[in-house]
């Protein structure tokens, strides 16, 4: 078991390598479709496969998904492109080598940013965003001693961002891989579905004492579907470094793989200094350029980034940080927000229904808000009737919600005067009752008066009870007080 006292003794060196697969129709350089879940090997053609005399074709909407994620990350766009063969044997490379991109990335340089309890706000800076494709994949079938190979995924488009050795916890791994897949989903270039191997990460760990000026070895852990996952195979490792380096052991540069049920992480192959892929330029594409006129119709198509949003909202709308970061946590929520705000200008209350019991009742069925029956404009109709007084939040929210949810196809102030639910502001009926309250707890009186003035809540309720919820709070109280102060 590792010490809090010789965990510290090192400093974390980690860095991820993070493929995303882009929502493109058809693959990275072929017309084959890209679906996922289709039976195995029916998504390809002779091209997919590499056969003698075929020619790769670059697709246009996979260099635009690429080039608006180094956009968001703030990357230099490169405008030569150069695309790489590299080169190595594995049974789901069907042709034998990847196509890549090597020395010219379509995006050098940028960064993250970051936020966790733990180090607080940080960029993440990136080394690079490259386009490629994927390999197929190998499937061991249980209580089958062969291999199969579905090639359905080879060809299909991936952006891989390759951060600098920059992070040093796994807290900050999970969250910036949590950032990965909001800002891919925010641009609609990727399902950022990690179960379904849509987006992937490799880590690469290395400790080194405090205050080193080399890192460490780094080994590179595969296999890991899920970003808690990820956290888990990292702690792993890192607590195996340092009792090894303790130990007066040897860490040796190679790859590992995670398993999920154990939590420990195994050896896979050892890696050289030097990883030799014999990487040269693709003979049968042509350098891609990127004119200034295709990089501003880019720029001007992007969409409202998450951190463009939360400004806006705290900003604009008034809201706190907390308010803003859980109204932007994905892009679907954060749209019917903004469409919401187009329709009411009370942007707190519309907050707390996002917040309350509009994600209360997607949580509840396991819903996206794009399945929501209710419409913005019929959330912000809740609202002017609370607002006016009409019912209070309670009666809005507990009773007139429900109902307008089953009834999507009805106003709201048509269903709170069919059921009677609306308050009532008359003097004249909300009088009595106050009086009739007031009557039945004549020691409480006594006391209200010699000081006791917290018991207006006692009185409140009675009000509130005996009126069936529909006397309006606010007259209420006025009403209650002159009572109780004759």
């Amino acid at each position: 078991m590792l010490s809090k006292e010789i965990r510290d003794k090192y400093t974390v060196v980690i860095g991820l390598e993070v493929h995303a697969q882009l929502l493109t129709e058809s693959k990275m350089y072929a017309a084959d479709p890209v679906e996922y879940g289709n039976m195995p090997n029916t998504n390809i053609s002779v091209i997919t496969l590499g056969h003698p005399g075929t020619l790769p074709m670059v697709n246009k909407r996979a260099v635009e998904y690429a080039m608006r994620m180094g956009i968001a990350c703030r990357s230099e766009i490169s405008r030569y492109n150069i695309f790489d063969r590299k080169n190595y044997f594995y049974p789901d490379l069907p042709k034998g080598y990847q196509l890549t991109q090597d020395k010219t990335p379509i995006c050098i340089g940028g960064f993250i940013e970051i936020k966790t309890k733990q180090s607080g706000e940080k960029k993440v800076i990136l080394n690079r965003i490259h386009m490629e494709e994927d390999a197929g994949k190998s499937m061991h079938l249980e209580g089958e001693t062969d291999t199969l190979v579905d090639f359905n995924r080879a060809g299909t488009p991936l952006i891989e961002l390759v951060t600098e050795p920059v992070l040093r916890s796994s807290e900050e791994a999970y969250v910036f891989l949590q950032e990965v897949r909001r800002l891919v989903r925010y641009l609609d270039i990727c399902d950022g579905n990690m179960e379904e191997g849509s987006l992937r990460c490799d880590a690469n760990i290395s400790i080194m004492l405090n205050g080193a000026k080399e890192y460490g070895k780094k080994v590179e852990v595969k296999n890991m579907n899920s970003f808690r996952n990820v956290q888990r195979a990292i702690d792993h490792e890192v607590e195996r470094q340092i009792l090894a380096v303790e130990a007066g052991e040897t860490i040796y540069s190679e790859t590992r793989t995670f398993d999920a049920t154990t939590g420990n992480t195994a050896s896979m192959r050892t890696k050289e200094e030097l990883n030799d892929y014999r990487y040269f330029p693709e003979p049968d594409l042509c350098p891609l350029i990127v004119s200034e006129e295709w990089l501003s119709s880019v720029q001007e198509k992007m969409p409202l980034l998450p951190w463009e949003l939360m400004n806006k909202f705290v900003n604009e709308y008034g809201l706190s940080e907390y308010d803003a970061q859980n109204l932007t946590d994905t892009k679907a929520i954060a749209l019917y927000f903004e469409e919401l705000c187009a329709q009411t200008k009370n942007y707190k209350a519309a907050a707390n229904w996002m917040m309350g019991p509009i994600k209360g009742y997607l949580n509840e069925l396991t819903l996206d808000v794009s399945q929501f029956p209710l419409k913005p404009a019929q959330i912000a109709e809740l609202i002017a009737i609370v607002d006016s007084n009409k019912v209070s939040f309670s009666v809005a929210s507990q009773k007139l919600y429900p109902l307008l949810l089953q009834q999507p196809e009805k106003s709201a102030i048509k269903i709170a005067e069919s059921e009677n639910l609306l308050q009532d502001s008359n003097e004249d009926t909300i009088l009595p009752i106050i009086e009739e309250v007031v009557a039945s707890w004549p020691d409480k009186v006594d006391e209200y008066k010699s000081g006791k003035k917290g018991l207006l809540g006692l009185f409140m309720g009675e009000v509130m009870k005996k009126s069936k919820g529909k006397a309006d709070p606010k007259k209420a109280n006025q009403l209650l007080r002159e009572v109780l102060e004759k």
